[in-house]
């Protein structure tokens, strides 16, 4: 059995301390932070590593993203920054934000995918921060869900998927933010997301004049290509159910035509307002409409608590994809493995 420690309450510094140096001596934790979840070991002990792609059913080639608790340890793994990358880091760390950055020889290659680079992060929830201190080390740490599944954003998620695997579980409640953090690599002076999160564009612009979308955000990735961020590569936050992803920007009569698509035993993910518009065996809300941050924080759980109904069919009722909305669509894409349908454009794909 897994150990579980309830942070909800009182967080325990005694504890937080024994789990830092259960850490570094090779055991695995999953813990809270403000985006998901994660699965946390000791980025120096090989072993532990394994272990989480073990745990996850992850590829070997998809990097893990590196969680720090301070400037110092970032310098310890990381080669000199550009002044933007400065810039980026002064403004967003910590925060929901990775950062691409030309690692040291230090960080294992099997941490990054093989790769020369590193996905680096300050996570600001104080659980995280204090156990990464305690742990004295880089704690790499993916998010925690089987391989292609959602990501966890409570411990109702992660226990049962992990119970028995992983040496100890922190429950800290629901995550903050509820999806992963921005991850950017600044290519040629300027920023490109590889991965959107609760960074936004604009928010990027404001702080160094520039930035730009990598196609992969709203596209599939070249299986054949090494990728430098988690959760572009494969398929992810999938539910088990055939799942359909509908989305319109302006088109009026929107609502009737997700209605042409429902069959027997739907389950329609949408708006807390439309739950009474669709003839359908289930609807889950993921929230207002038009409050995007909290779409962001309950759609894991929205797909989760769909599939758990065992449907035939998931419609799942898209956002714009302007501000925070590109990173639910980006999630909702993978999700539906790309099989989508813009009213908009009277254009459909793989359906």
């Amino acid at each position: 059995m897994t150990k579980v420690y309830n942070f909800m309450n009182e967080m325990d510094q005694e504890v937080i301390n024994f789990l830092g140096s259960e850490i570094k001596n090779g055991k695995i934790v999953i813990f809270p932070t403000e985006t998901v979840y994660g699965i946390g070991a000791n980025i120096f002990d090989p072993f532990a590593v394994d272990r989480i792609f073990d745990f996850k059913g992850r590829a070997n080639d998809n990097p893990l993203i590196v969680h720090i608790s301070d400037k110092i340890m970032l310098n310890d793994i990381v080669f000199p920054y550009s002044d933007v990358e400065r810039k980026l880091i002064d403004a967003f760390m910590p925060g929901p934000f990775t950062i691409i950055l030309n690692k040291r020889d230090c960080v294992n290659k099997y941490v990054t995918g093989g790769l020369n680079t590193v996905g680096v992060r300050m996570p600001s929830n104080i659980v995280a921060r204090k156990l990464i201190k305690a742990a004295g080390v880089p704690i790499a740490a993916p998010s925690a869900n089987l391989s292609g599944k959602p990501s966890g954003t409570n411990i109702d998620d992660v226990y049962d998927e992990f119970n028995g695997k992983v040496d100890y579980i922190i429950d800290y409640g629901d995550s903050d933010i509820g999806l992963e953090s921005t991850v950017v690599k600044v290519i040629d002076g300027i920023p490109v997301i590889l991965r959107p999160g609760k960074i936004t564009p604009e928010d990027i612009i404001e702080v160094v004049g520039a930035v730009k979308v990598h196609d992969t955000v709203l596209k599939p990735a070249d299986l054949n290509e090494k990728v430098e961020s988690p959760g572009v590569k494969y398929k992810h936050y999938a539910p088990e159910a055939k799942t359909l992803l509908i989305y319109s920007d302006y088109c009026s009569y929107f609502k009737e035509a997700i209605k042409n698509y429902i069959i027997p035993n739907t389950c329609i993910i949408g708006p807390e307002e439309w739950k009474n518009d669709f003839d359908c065996k289930y609807y889950v809300s993921y929230g207002s409409e038009n409050n995007l941050s909290e779409i962001s924080k309950k759609i894991y759980k929205s797909i989760r608590l769909a599939d758990s109904y065992k449907p035939d069919f998931i419609i799942i009722v898209g956002v714009s994809d302007k501000g925070e909305g590109l990173a639910i669509m980006n999630r909702l894409l993978r999700a539906s493995s790309y099989n989508f349908v813009n009213i908009d454009k009277f254009r459909q794909n793989k359906v």
